[in-house]
């Protein structure tokens, strides 16, 4: 039975794979949105007051595209083998890859906020929005701070 339950292991490559997938296709979607960010900024010859947010929004697709892989690179690193990356790409057990998951959806969280700002529909909706993504990120703050590893 042990070695059955050792090689079930290798049905995490499912979810490397998607994840190393989901990465290339998120690279080519930061890719295109900073071409058409380069395209705004020259068009407009920076005087958009959208370009800002536009530069951010660059950032955050780059940054969702790294979290992908480093998603993928840490479950292989869990379950099939060690790998010889720096150490701050590598996730030792789940409770670091939840962690990096958590800093991840609070960055997305913030940049959508930006964005939310900019088209600023009104005053009560962006303070609802904003204590919204407070109680989330202090949320998912405290459960990585006190929820233990696994």
């Amino acid at each position: 039975m042990s070695k059955i339950i050792e090689k079930t292991r290798y049905i995490s490559y499912i979810g490397i794979i998607s994840l190393l997938l989901a990465s290339f296709a998120a690279f080519g979607w930061g890719g295109v949105k900073a071409f058409k960010t380069i395209q705004l900024i020259i068009t407009s010859s920076a005087q958009d007051d959208y370009v800002a947010v536009a530069l951010i929004e660059v950032v955050d697709g780059f940054l969702i595209a790294t979290a992908l892989y480093i998603f993928s690179v840490g479950l292989y690193e869990m379950f099939i083998a060690k790998l010889s990356l720096p150490d701050w790409m590598l996730s030792h057990d789940l409770h670091e890859l939840k962690s990096k998951l958590s800093g991840v959806i609070i960055l997305v969280m913030v940049v959508k906020f930006l964005e939310h700002l900019v088209e600023w529909t009104g005053a009560m909706d962006t303070l609802f929005f904003a204590i919204a993504i407070a109680v989330v990120s202090v949320a998912l703050i405290a459960l990585n701070r006190y929820g233990g590893s696994d």
